[in-house]
């Protein structure tokens, strides 16, 4: 295992903040043996195209088809460690969806998910066969969270946020500290963002092991809640984007995760989806890995802003790979055409 830098953040004397390293120490041991150690990809040609050495943390290749399943795991078996309790629920657009049913299966808990009306169908699909009861709402008119906590307060069951919680945190970041187990002198981490639990735990991993490290969002043009966010110095709300990147559509930044972004975040960079569709076809054609919009966001803004990366070293998450086949076949028709 990685040793930390002596001039690194401490083990966790900033309690203000909702997560730490050693938190991030803990859902390691916890998730050990459950979730996978995910590869870690280069390419010649991509470093050739983008100017940079970039390395690819491959959490496309995660049981479940993302990031999704350390956070649940280490989230619903930490619980279990403290109390009883036969059902969890939680609220997804997919990958949190497939990630609390997968957790729920292998630690034998009932799963009921909240998802959107346009979730993507195989995300539906593969929540249902983890065997978890899905019940769906309209995205643009809904409210998740509402629905979410009722069921909660009806059947005392666990709730398992997507992203502003500890402990879902806490195990999205073990997979940036793998990441520098294995590259540890990178100059730039890039992380997509949505609500802001993958990159608060990654960018508490990467600054407590390379404190020099400089770490970056990365969000849709239509979706630039975190962005705006930054600028103003308080959490903004936006409608609900629309963007190829269903994963990247939460309309304001978590409450928890937001002040880890303004102590760990130099910058969120935004990419458009002609650029995440581009950056995927390729990826996909010269590299035969799928990723998609949401997962590819960081690798679309290596490759498109090639200026702020020339020469240096770039970790890059690819944070999920679960994409409907037709959505892929209409983005590869388009890039043809």
């Amino acid at each position: 295992m990685i040793t930390p830098h002596p001039d690194s953040l401490p083990a966790r004397e900033d309690r203000e903040l909702a997560v730490s390293w050693s938190d991030i120490a803990d859902a390691r041991r916890r998730i050990e043996g459950a979730a996978h150690r995910t590869p870690v990809f280069h390419s010649r040609q991509f470093d050739e195209s983008a100017g940079a050495t970039v390395f690819f943390k491959a959490e496309n290749l995660q049981r479940a088809g993302a990031f999704k399943f350390r956070g649940a795991y280490n989230k619903i078996r930490a619980e279990q460690e403290r109390r009883r309790f036969s059902e969890v629920v939680a609220y997804s657009s997919g990958n949190h969806a497939q990630a609390v049913a997968l957790v729920s299966k292998i630690l034998g808990v009932k799963a009921t998910i909240v998802m959107p009306n346009d979730a993507p169908a195989p995300k539906l699909a593969a929540t249902k066969a983890y065997g978890a009861d899905v019940i769906q709402y309209d995205r643009y008119g809904g409210d998740r969270e509402e629905i979410g906590e009722r069921i909660v307060r009806e059947r005392g069951a666990l709730l398992v946020p997507p992203f502003d919680d500890p402990l879902s945190m806490a195990g999205a970041g073990t997979a940036t500290a793998e990441l520098l187990e294995e590259v540890p002198d990178l100059d730039f981490l890039l992380v997509p963002v949505s609500g802001g639990g993958l990159i608060a735990g990654s960018a508490t991993a990467a600054k407590h092991l390379r404190p020099e490290i400089t770490v970056y969002g990365v969000e849709p043009e239509t979706g630039d809640d975190v962005a705006q966010s930054l600028a103003k110095g308080e959490r903004v709300t936006i409608p609900v984007p629309r963007t190829i990147a269903d994963g990247l559509q939460v309309p304001c930044v978590g409450k928890l995760t937001f002040p880890i972004i303004q102590r760990t975040v130099s910058r969120v960079l935004l990419v458009s989806d002609d650029e995440m569709i581009e950056t995927l076809s390729w990826t996909l054609e010269r590299m035969k890995v799928l990723v998609e919009p949401s997962g590819i966001a960081g690798a679309a803004a290596v490759r498109h802003r090639k200026a702020d990366f020339a020469g240096r070293r770039v970790g890059v998450i690819w944070s999920g790979g679960n994409l409907d086949p037709k959505r892929l076949a209409e983005f590869l028709r388009g890039v043809a055409t």
